[in-house]
């Protein structure tokens, strides 16, 4: 499937793990889904009010597995703004959906090495390129944030890293279709991840 290299939207200072607090929703707050899976339903709550859609529930199943007890990932933050009128010129359906997922690696210290998100990123691109390549209504892109790990020592800049941003994009005709569209993203995503996990050796 289609994948880009985003630019994202830009982050004055680097962004924390776990993260303290939102200057755009004073009641989000950080979960570890690690130890609390029974939350991944119920906390995201971008999620929620579209959960009549199999999509929903195809997204909740994989930050369920990035987050699993034998997963090297864990995932940090998400969002999602639900089907709404289409603003790209270059695409011509008449809905767009769009999110994010934030993705790092369960061992800290590897997020500070300035080469394993990269690798990760990378990784993620191969396997994407492999999946469903006659799907024209969605897309992956993805980009490296700064990240400081404040479980990591404070010394000689230690707790500065990365972390890996998954933007998605889906679009469609009307409503259910562009669910439809966006169920399709998130299967390609998991089977990507599988991939990515096989050639680390961990599931």
């Amino acid at each position: 499937m289609n994948t880009c290299e985003y630019a994202g939207d830009p982050f004055p200072e680097p962004r924390s793990h776990p993260w303290l607090g939102s200057a755009s929703d004073s009641a989000a707050r950080y979960y570890d889904l690690t130890e609390s899976p029974h939350l991944i339903r119920s906390a995201l709550e971008d999620f929620v009010p579209w959960a009549r859609y199999s999509a929903i529930e195809a997204f909740y199943a994989l930050v369920q597995r990035l987050n699993h007890a034998q997963s090297a990932l864990e995932t940090n933050d998400c969002a999602f703004i639900g089907p709404h009128p289409n603003d790209e010129p270059g695409v011509p359906k008449a809905l767009l959906c769009s999110g994010r997922l934030m993705v790092l690696f369960r061992a800290l210290e590897q997020n500070t090495t300035g080469t394993s998100v990269s690798a990760l990123k990378n990784a993620l691109h191969r396997a994407l390129a492999e999946q469903d390549s006659g799907f024209a209504w969605g897309l992956v892109g993805t980009t490296l944030i700064p990240t400081r790990y404040l479980a990591l020592p404070e010394r000689a800049n230690e707790q500065l890293g990365s972390q890996l941003m998954i933007s998605f994009w889906a679009w469609g005709d009307g409503e259910a279709d562009t669910m439809k569209n966006l169920e399709r993203l998130f299967t390609n995503l998991s089977r990507a991840f599988r991939a990515v996990a096989r050639g680390t050796g961990r599931s």
